[in-house]
């Protein structure tokens, strides 16, 4: 069984080399796809320099511009289905995400048989380091307020750090889906509770990235906010 880690980019010079590394050192095996949104740093040319020493494993798309996170995940998810990749992962190239919790994800997935495993901050076990008091309330939150309008028993509704075995994103209507930005990832967790499939959140701590500047900003929790309220009516 092979599994694909997407990791979408814009201007992640500081952090690409590290992070693809840090996957190709651990014991699992795992194949790397950069979906980079022609980053002005280079970004896609420096996974381009290592491709080499990691034949095969290490791939890269360039697109024009920057086109947001879930289109990102989106096309990265569409390659990875053409291939033979029977588990298809999220995760940030600034080590937020912690690679070592990889394998975890992958258990839950492969051998405990969820169709998602999410990487939770707020589930018993998780945490976050690095964020101020105010950023971390207004996360937690928002998980709170998705829950409550969704009725989902999910913790950690915006997370990112996920794997999803192929089976999952073959049923979901990726063409459907309607956000780009911080709500894509709540609508990928209720698509995928209402096709049918069983969700498991597995604890990781969090970290703030060190290196390169954030993507957030108020538009893309605006999204969240009204997004849930569509998401209600959403018809499957």
């Amino acid at each position: 069984m092979t599994s694909l880690i997407v990791i979408p980019t814009f201007n992640e010079k500081e952090n690409i080399e590290n992070i693809i590394r840090a996957v190709f050192a651990l014991d699992e095996v795992f194949h790397v796809l950069v979906v980079d949104d022609g980053s002005p740093d280079g970004t896609a040319a420096i996974v381009k320099k290592l491709q080499p020493e990691f034949n095969g494993k290490l791939h890269v798309l360039e697109r024009e511009g920057k086109q947001g996170l879930g289109t990102a995940y989106i096309y990265g998810f569409k390659w990875g289905l053409k291939g033979d990749y029977d588990f298809i992962f999220e995760m940030d190239a600034d080590f937020s995400h912690a690679p070592n919790d990889l394998p975890r994800l992958l258990k839950a997935c492969r051998e405990d048989g969820f169709g998602m495993a999410v990487g939770s901050r707020y589930c018993k076990g998780g945490h976050i380091e690095n964020w101020p008091f105010t950023r971390w309330l207004m996360s937690y939150l928002a998980s709170v307020y998705v829950r409550m309008i969704l009725w989902i028993g999910i913790k950690d509704t915006t997370a990112g750090f996920a794997c999803y075995q192929r089976k999952v994103l073959e049923k979901i209507d990726l063409d459907n889906i309607w956000f780009i930005g911080y709500a894509f990832q709540i609508e990928m967790k209720y698509s995928t509770l209402k096709s049918g499939f069983k969700i498991k959140e597995v604890p990781v701590t969090f970290t703030d990235r060190v290196l390169g500047q954030s993507k957030m900003d108020m538009s893309i929790f605006k999204e969240a906010f009204l997004g849930v309220l569509k998401l209600r009516g959403k018809k499957f």
